[in-house]
C-alpha cells in the first residue's frame, strides 16, 4: 500500500518535483556564486514567465490526451499580430492586446476543430498549424522584426518592477491562478479530465466531447497569446523567427510537473514547478558555460526520464 502511494499519489509527485527544484538551486548556488545573485534570480523569473504561461496552456491539452506542436510559432504569431495591430493599424494598446488574445484563441480553435471534427491526429493537426503560423510570421512581418520601442509603456507589461519582481512574472502567476481555478473548480476542468481519462466513456455519458475539446484548445491558444504578449514586451519587438523550440520546454515542464502524456492526469501547480526546473537547469548550465548542445541533451534526457516515470507509475496501478 505504501509503495502504491509513493508512485501513484499526485501530491507525492508534486513534492518530488519541488524537492528536485530545491536541490537544483542548491547545487548551482554552490557551484557558482553568480547563480544566486539578485539579477540572475530576476532573469530566471522572467524567463520562466514566458515558458510557464506556455506550459500552463499546454497542460489542458495534455490532460485530454492530446498534444500541440504549434505552441512556439503560435506564440510568435500572436507577438507579430500584437505589434502589427498597435504599430501599423494604430489601435490603442488595450484593443491591440485584446485582439491578440483573440488571434491565439482562434489558432487553438482551428487546431481543436481539425482534431475534434475532422478527426486528424493532434500531432498532424498541430504540426500543420506550426508550419502555417511559422510562414505567416515571416509574411506578415516582412521577414524582419516589428519594433515596439515607440509605443509608450509597452515594455512595462513585462518589465515593470512590482514588489521587487518583473510584472511579466506577476502576469504568469495570475495566469496560473486562473488556470488552476478553471481546471479544479469549473465544468471545463472536470470535462478536461474526463476526456483524457476515457473519451469514449465521456461521450457515452452525454458530454459533447468534440465541442469541449475545441473549447480546451481555444483556451490553450489564449494562454499562448498571453505568452506572446509578454515576450513582445520583454524584447520591445516581435521577432518573426522566434518560436520553434519553445514547444519542447513547455511540454517538458508539464510532463516533469506530473502531466501524463496518456491523458487524465496533471495539475497547474506541478506545471509551474516543472517550468522553474527547466529554467533553473538551463540558466545554471549556461552560467557554468556548458555548451548549448549539451544543454539540449540534458533537457531531452530529463523529459525521457519523466515520461518513463509516468509509464512506471501506470504499470503499478
Amino acid at each position: 500500500m505504501l509503495k502504491n502511494f509513493k508512485f501513484n499519489s499526485k501530491a507525492t509527485q508534486t513534492i518530488l518535483a519541488f524537492t528536485s527544484l530545491i536541490l537544483l538551486i542548491i547545487v548551482f548556488s554552490i557551484l557558482t556564486p553568480n547563480f544566486r545573485t539578485y539579477s540572475n534570480m530576476n532573469t530566471i523569473l522572467l524567463a520562466t514567465a514566458v515558458n510557464g504561461i506556455l506550459a500552463v496552456g499546454i497542460t489542458f491539452i495534455i490532460i485530454t490526451g492530446g498534444i500541440d506542436l504549434s505552441i512556439g510559432t503560435v506564440m510568435t504569431f500572436c507577438s507579430v499580430m500584437c505589434a502589427v495591430f498597435i504599430t501599423r493599424f494604430h489601435f490603442p494598446v488595450f484593443i491591440g492586446l485584446a485582439l491578440t488574445v483573440v488571434c491565439g484563441a482562434l489558432c487553438g480553435f482551428v487546431n481543436g476543430t481539425l482534431i475534434a471534427k475532422f478527426k486528424l491526429p493532434p500531432f498532424i493537426a498541430t504540426l500543420g498549424m506550426m508550419n502555417i503560423t511559422k510562414g505567416l510570421n515571416l509574411i506578415i512581418s516582412g521577414m524582419k522584426p516589428v519594433y515596439l520601442t515607440e509605443v509608450e509603456g509597452f515594455s512595462n507589461i513585462a518589465l515593470k518592477v512590482i514588489f521587487g519582481i518583473p510584472s511579466g512574472v506577476v502576469i504568469f502567476f495570475i495566469a496560473a491562478i486562473i488556470a488552476g481555478f478553471i481546471l479544479s473548480k469549473t465544468i471545463l476542468g472536470r470535462y478536461t479530465f474526463a476526456i483524457g481519462s476515457n473519451e469514449e466513456s465521456a461521450r457515452l455519458s452525454g458530454i459533447n466531447t468534440d465541442l469541449w475539446k475545441m473549447g480546451i484548445y481555444s483556451l490553450s491558444g489564449a494562454f499562448f497569446s498571453i505568452a506572446g504578449i509578454v515576450m513582445a514586451s520583454r524584447l520591445s519587438s516581435a521577432q518573426p523567427a522566434l518560436g520553434p523550440g519553445y514547444e519542447m520546454d513547455a511540454i517538458a515542464a508539464a510532463v516533469i510537473g506530473g502531466s501524463s502524456l496518456s491523458g487524465g492526469e496533471g495539475s497547474i501547480l506541478g506545471t509551474i514547478i516543472g517550468a522553474f526546473i527547466i529554467t533553473v537547469l538551463t540558466n545554471g548550465l549556461r552560467i557554468l558555460s556548458v555548451p548549448q548542445e549539451w544543454q539540449m541533451v540534458v533537457t531531452g534526457l530529463i523529459v525521457i526520464g519523466a515520461v518513463y516515470m509516468d509509464i512506471a507509475r501506470r504499470r503499478i496501478k
